[in-house]
């Protein structure tokens, strides 16, 4: 089969590699549509340590069951099918708790590092286990679906975060993530969702996504203004989707007294916290990892609409043109957010 290979950081080239087998638990998917992940573009000049090449990388993908293992009773070639991206035990202790992002051998596909490896979905099949596939809704597209992926990670961060229909929520940082969580807050019924980045551009698109008002993040009394807009006291929920000291520093001046921050952002190992703030404000931090189960419910909210995922759709490619897409997401060109290759 064709797979896009990472030979060598910095170095990605289409080739013939053998077609994988899948194990009695496993099914084997004919991919369509495969999304170039933040983390991919990162992975592929070694500066995270978890592209180990060579690899197949790709993790947000879609397709068709081209063949079931032995044991496979409910699927059968031809089914339209996504998989999470985390590859789970099922057994472990948090598996059980249904906590399957935190699973004691959590894999995830197209990740090579110390302790693990798994080729992913840059290639025309990839093999997955069962227990990690979810049906299509029908006419669904394997484009829109490839995107289910990141929808969830923004469903799992709403969803671990208290939010009623009256609540007021502000959200730092407007890529691709944080604009996928100003939907899902929406969809949710908050009330009034407030955008923070430094882009206009982007601070436009959240508006025309659902949030109730945009703001610059260096505008002088921002947390203010905030507080202004969400009743008066600041944000009861706010989300931090940058991962940097600034912009978690903002997020907790932007919550209200006793509210919360979910920290979503992850673009350095650690920050400064503004521990006295937190402390006599009373507010509640939570971390947000990946997705636990979410994805019927992303797959739902993707085909009814209310989580417009073809504003983030910057081009489909096929396999051969993967690394010359890589290059243009890695320079950051302006505008470009989710590129899918398609096998």
């Amino acid at each position: 089969m064709r797979a896009l290979v990472l030979k060598e950081y910095g170095r990605l080239e289409v080739e013939d590699v053998a077609r994988p087998s899948p194990g009695p638990d496993e099914v084997l998917v004919r991919v369509r549509a495969c999304g170039i992940c933040g983390s991919d573009v990162h992975g592929m000049d070694g500066s995270t340590g978890r592209r180990i090449p060579p690899l197949i990388m790709g993790h947000e993908g879609a397709g068709e069951i081209a063949e079931v293992g032995a044991a496979v009773a409910r699927w059968k070639p031809g089914d339209r099918v996504t998989f999470d991206s985390t590859i789970y035990c099922g057994a472990c202790w948090h598996c059980r708790r249904g906590e399957v992002n935190l699973c004691e051998e959590r894999r995830v596909l197209g990740v090579s590092c110390a302790e693990f490896r798994r080729d992913g979905a840059f290639a025309e099949f990839v093999a997955v286990p069962e227990r990690v596939l979810y049906r299509l809704p029908d006419g669904l597209s394997f484009a829109k679906a490839a995107m289910v992926e990141a929808v969830s990670v923004a469903a799992h961060a709403v969803g671990r975060t208290p939010i009623g229909a009256d609540s007021s929520a502000a959200v730092i940082g407007t890529g691709m993530i944080g604009l996928l969580v100003v939907q899902v807050l929406r969809a949710a019924g908050c009330r009034t969702v407030v955008a923070v980045d430094l882009d206009d551009g982007r601070l436009r698109l959240a508006e025309r996504l659902g949030a109730t008002a945009a703001i610059r993040a260096d505008r002088a009394g921002l947390a203010g203004e905030v507080g202004r807009l969400c009743g008066g006291r600041g944000a009861d929920a706010v989300f931090e989707v940058v991962g940097l000291s600034a912009t978690v520093g903002a997020a907790i001046a932007c919550a209200r007294k006793g509210g919360t921050v979910t920290l979503v952002g992850n673009a350095e190992p650690s920050v400064e916290l503004p521990l006295q703030s937190v402390v006599t404000r009373q507010i509640t931090l939570i971390g947000s990892c990946a997705s636990a189960g979410e994805y019927p419910a992303c797959l739902d909210l993707i085909a009814s609409g209310r989580v417009n995922v073809t504003e983030f759709i910057s081009a489909e490619a096929p396999l051969e043109e993967g690394a010359r897409w890589f290059g243009r997401l890695r320079s950051r060109e302006k505008g470009l957010m989710k590129v899918l290759l398609t096998p």
